[in-house]
């Protein structure tokens, strides 16, 4: 399929992109002002379910059928020095979450989301997983590697502008895969060694800001390891001077597989009106493509924590989303977007199960 037949089919997907329902959320605000609490004092919950209620189109909406996808891929720009692990990390990472044994999945299993994990492109095999103890591994493993890893974006382009559209189509047609299955949300994360860097040179685009204002130290690197990865990001910016006016020759300039499979499960879930939890720093940049490409896909999107990743702030504020939860996270993985989950979980059940003054036969505030 040729380049151009991409840009269509990627064009026919956000053109399937409505905005969320006024009138479900208009209902849903008045069946908040009547249930059985002074008005507003479940604070942001309250304004929670109204937005999952216009996104589903549905006034009295339900998180019960959940899902996080974990996109993994590597990185060529991991040459440079910019992470505190080895690149082998990846693939070993990938064999423990299908073994049951990483953070995302002990709390995918709490909130009671099915993990999805996708191999868009880990650059070395992956490992036969461990048993371990304490629950089940993913529930479901899929192989759409786009290459052995991105190539290095300090020296060269990370990806063709083919594997960049692919990488998105990918994304979109794992989470149509994953609806039919049954999604009333959808939580996304990432795994890849190196995929801060990219990020970051990504929202240094995307934001219009210098390097230095949005690398951080990712996996924990030290100051020489910081530089080092300013350095990478300056480089490659100069080497490529990718435009925001052109998000997916950004994604191809600098970023990565996992990254451009994230913006497209964000765009496929805002074409099919579901809700979709963002995890941190790498969900964020991957969610500053999908909105250039597709603005109405912002509405579709809740930002659950607010990650200790230089440059995450920024970044929620360009996509003008509050986060639900300031916990000092960034392990990734989607870790935020489970407890995020959780909450609107929580927000659509006070909208559907609380009892309305009337209902209840509770007298109302006297005016």
């Amino acid at each position: 399929m040729r380049d151009g037949d991409l840009e269509r089919k990627l064009q026919e997907i956000i053109a399937g992109i409505k905005p969320p329902d006024p009138k479900a959320a208009q209902e849903a605000a008045r069946r908040q002002n009547r249930l059985t609490k002074p008005p507003g004092s479940l604070g942001r919950l309250e304004e929670l379910s109204v937005r999952l209620a216009g996104i589903r189109g549905d006034p009295l909406p339900e998180v019960r059928r959940k899902a996080i996808i974990v996109m993994a891929g590597d990185h060529g720009v991991a040459e440079e020095g910019v992470s505190a692990y080895p690149q082998e990390v990846t693939s070993q990472m990938v064999a423990n979450f299908l073994a049951g044994g990483a953070g995302i999945n002990v709390l995918g299993r709490h909130v009671g989301a099915r993990v999805v994990v996708v191999n868009m492109g880990v650059k070395y095999p992956v490992p036969k997983s461990p048993e371990i103890r304490g629950g089940e591994g993913a529930e479901r493993y899929i192989e759409r590697p786009l290459g052995l890893g991105t190539a290095n974006f300090a020296r060269e382009p990370a990806m063709s502008r083919e594997q960049a559209l692919r990488s998105l189509l990918a994304g979109a047609e794992i989470l149509e895969e994953e609806a039919e299955r049954g999604l009333d949300i959808v939580g996304v994360g990432d795994m890849g060694i190196g995929n801060t860097t990219a990020s970051a040179a990504i929202a240094s685009v995307m934001l219009r800001r210098k390097p230095e204002e949005v690398v951080g130290r990712g996996t924990g690197v030290d100051e020489r390891g910081l530089e080092r990865k300013i350095k990478a990001v300056r480089e490659g910016l100069e080497l490529h001077r990718p435009s925001p006016e052109d998000p997916v020759g950004v994604l191809a300039g600098v970023g990565g597989f996992e990254i451009g499979g994230i913006a497209g499960v964000i765009l496929g879930a805002a074409a099919r009106r579901i809700p979709v939890v963002l995890d941190g720093f790498i969900a964020g940049a991957a969610a500053l493509i999908a909105a250039a490409l597709a603005p109405l896909s912002r509405d579709y999107m809740i930002a659950s924590h607010l990650s200790a990743e230089r440059g995450h702030k920024l970044i929620l504020e360009k996509l003008e989303l509050r986060p639900l939860l300031d916990l000092e996270m960034r392990l990734g993985e989607g870790t935020g977007a489970a407890l995020g989950i959780f909450l609107c979980e929580a927000a659509a059940k006070i909208l559907r199960e609380m009892a309305t003054f009337e209902e209840a036969g509770v007298s109302e505030k006297i005016e």
